[in-house]
């Protein structure tokens, strides 16, 4: 009775087109975001805005990246590491050699310079499809971050590669502090959130899903399967290519091409599966999951009595768990965490009722 849509109207067809059409969810949003950016910066300490707070909103970026590829669109991809990679050594160069430009504009152009490399590596997906498509998405994954290592001029020319963070400075305002740079990753998330979830519902959103659910369907109904794939692939990039500059600058504050490995694909890979493939809530969801879930762990084996677990085997231990846990859930609930959600709502919304 709390969640009910009734007395709910829409008079006019913008009103019916809204984001959120229910008066709670609106409501709940904007609870949320004064509650993360007005309480949590007040509240919290640098361990949660360092360990927990920042990888956590990064990663749900960049598994918002990957969704509208693979959740929306249709098409597999393995080098999610690679853009955001290619992303944050583009971000770094502009503010090295540009004097003077905003912060924003260099993480936008980083994320630009992204975009073009997804399309060209998506080229292949106008000719191949599922497991081929992988492989020729994997082989980013290896070509961006040696070109990275084998050209120093991208890393200005750093004997070891690694790059380090431009001042973090967005409108006179020092976010160089935890408080700062989890601002700053919050509102640019916030942001690039409002913008997909806009995308998804539009036009080029449809023509997704369509060419997810039935490509030749999708094509004998007008529409362009290449502009459709290749602008899937190019926003996609763009997104990598932003949280790649932000996991870059706003959370580890240095980094180097190997720090995006074929290991942090598969993370993005497992954020999206596991929050939900097609939905934007997902992506947060999963990222939660990820980021979270190892912490509980370890928290879990300290109470273990001493000696149980060796120290050196521990994060195999937790590895194995971690994996077998997530298989479990798969089977379970394969729809992803998301699915749980839209569950429970379905349920309050009938609430007191059973049926």
């Amino acid at each position: 009775m709390f969640y009910t849509e009734a007395g709910q109207f829409s008079t006019r067809y913008a009103a019916d087109r809204r984001v959120f059409r229910l008066r709670q969810d609106r409501f709940a949003l904007a609870l949320l975001l004064v509650f993360a950016a007005g309480v949590v910066p007040l509240i919290g300490n640098d361990y949660w805005f360092n360990a927990i707070l920042i990888p956590f909103l990064v990663l749900s970026l960049a598994g918002l990246g990957l969704n509208l590829l693979t959740g929306y669109a249709g098409q597999l991809s393995l080098g999610s590491a690679a853009f955001m990679a290619a992303g944050a050594f583009a971000a770094y160069n502009f503010q090295l050699r540009i004097e003077g430009l905003p912060l924003l504009i260099s993480f936008g152009l980083g994320g630009l310079v992204a975009a073009l490399l997804s399309v060209v590596f998506g080229l292949p997906s106008l000719r191949i499809k599922g497991f081929y498509l992988i492989v020729s998405t994997l082989a980013a994954q290896f070509l961006i971050p040696w070109v990275l290592v084998k050209y120093g001029w991208f890393s200005n020319h750093n004997a070891s590669g690694v790059i380090s963070a431009p001042p973090l400075q967005v409108i006179g305002a020092d976010l160089s502090t935890p408080v700062g740079r989890y601002l700053l990753t919050l509102g640019v998330v916030v942001a690039l959130t409002w913008l997909a979830k806009n995308i998804v519902r539009s036009e080029l959103g449809r023509n997704w899903m369509a060419v997810r659910d039935m490509d030749t369907a999708a094509a004998v109904i007008g529409i362009s399967l290449p502009k459709a794939k290749l602008l899937a692939f190019a926003l996609s990039g763009f997104y990598l290519g932003i949280a790649g500059s932000l996991w870059a600058f706003a959370y580890l504050g240095t980094v180097e091409p190997h720090g995006f490995d074929l290991s942090r694909s598969f993370q993005v890979l497992f954020i999206i599966i596991i929050g939900g493939l097609g939905s934007l809530l997902g992506n947060f969801l999963g990222a939660a999951f990820i980021v979270l879930f190892p912490l509980f762990l370890s928290n879990l084996v300290g109470l273990l009595p001493p000696g149980l677990i060796d120290a050196g085997q521990l994060e195999n231990v937790q590895k194995m768990i971690f994996g077998a846990l997530i298989i479990a859930f798969l089977i379970r609930e394969p729809e992803g965490l998301a699915r749980i959600w839209q569950k429970f709502r379905a349920r309050a919304r009938r609430w007191p009722l059973r049926y």
